[in-house]
């Protein structure tokens, strides 16, 4: 290998890199931590070190060159490998103590994590939990969550993966909302009923139709890409919402609305990157929080055992 030709400031590639992929210099400082005019002078100093123009400007905005989108794929290839030397360093490390990130949708986040932290916090009060909530999913290779519960099977070869339960799920009504418009008995009974859109509103109605729910937009009343406001709402009785039965079950404020034929099902997995196998800390909050999602699945049959739903 040619050391000397490898005489780059890794900083100032890094700066460039987070600035094309952020399309800004105070999106790139912001998710750098750094000030605008320190990223601004480590992207021109870049650019006077390989003797290019990496950027032009265009208003406010930061139009790539040629010569950037050319170099782009080289940057992304180092910063993959900084990455993986980061979770491979951090990969040994056998202290208990520090921070872990765990990625969850927002109805999990909301409603089964927090009482996870709580009893993680009384074995292990040395470890903080950043919940990461969001219904999208987080990169766990480029280490913005420590570990992810999603529920889908996850392809990538460098992640590690657990299949906790199968989770089941459909519509749910508030009490008062059940009975100004119930009773709930057969399909038909909804056709004119106010339902609460959530995502995509012609997947979900598909998703519905599917089951054979008449429903159209014209049920619509509200939507929100949010599942906590989507629940909210339908907690308010605006329409009827969607939820899992381990989470809906649990509300007495809320009932399951013809859950013989309106149920769905999905896999609940926990992930992480491979290289994390070896940290202590990781394992410990992994196996934890497997755990409380099995115990979570438990409580909340028992409790649907317990439970006669009647038809409002």
């Amino acid at each position: 290998m040619n050391w000397q030709s490898v005489d780059f400031d890794w900083n100032q590639v890094r700066a460039f890199l987070a600035t094309l992929e952020e399309g800004s210099l105070s999106a790139a400082a912001r998710a750098l931590g750094l000030t605008q005019p320190t990223l601004g002078r480590q992207v021109t100093a870049l650019e006077a070190h390989l003797g290019v123009t990496l950027f032009e400007r265009a208003g406010r905005q930061l139009i790539p060159t040629p010569a950037a989108l050319e170099v782009a794929d080289h940057v992304r290839a180092m910063g993959e490998a900084a990455t993986r030397l980061s979770l491979v360093a951090s990969g040994q490390s056998q202290s208990v103590e520090g921070t872990i990130k765990i990625t969850a949708t927002e109805i999990y986040s909301a409603y089964v994590l927090p009482q996870f932290v709580k009893t993680l916090r009384s074995a292990h009060p040395g470890i903080l939990i950043d919940i990461v909530s969001t219904n999208s999913l987080s990169n766990l290779r480029h280490r913005e969550a420590d570990i992810a519960i999603r529920n889908a099977e996850p392809t990538d070869p460098d992640l590690i993966a657990r299949k906790i339960k199968t989770e089941t799920g459909g519509l749910f009504a508030s009490r008062a909302f059940a009975e100004e418009h119930g009773p709930f008995q057969r399909l038909d009974d909804l056709a004119d009923v106010p339902l609460i859109g959530f995502g995509d509103t012609g997947q979900y109605l598909e998703a519905l139709q599917g089951k054979g729910a008449p429903v159209s937009i014209k049920n619509v009343v509200a939507r929100s890409d949010s599942h906590i406001v989507h629940w909210e709402l339908a907690r308010r009785g605006l329409g009827l919402g969607i939820n899992g039965w381990d989470v809906g079950v649990g509300m007495p404020d809320m009932l399951p609305v013809l859950r013989e034929v309106l149920t769905f099902e999905f896999p609940v997995w926990l992930v992480a990157p491979k290289e994390l196998k070896t940290n202590r800390r990781v394992r410990i909050v992994f196996d934890a929080l497997a755990a409380h999602l099995l115990a979570h699945k438990a409580e909340t049959d028992q409790l649907k055992r317990r439970t006669t739903i009647k038809s409002a």
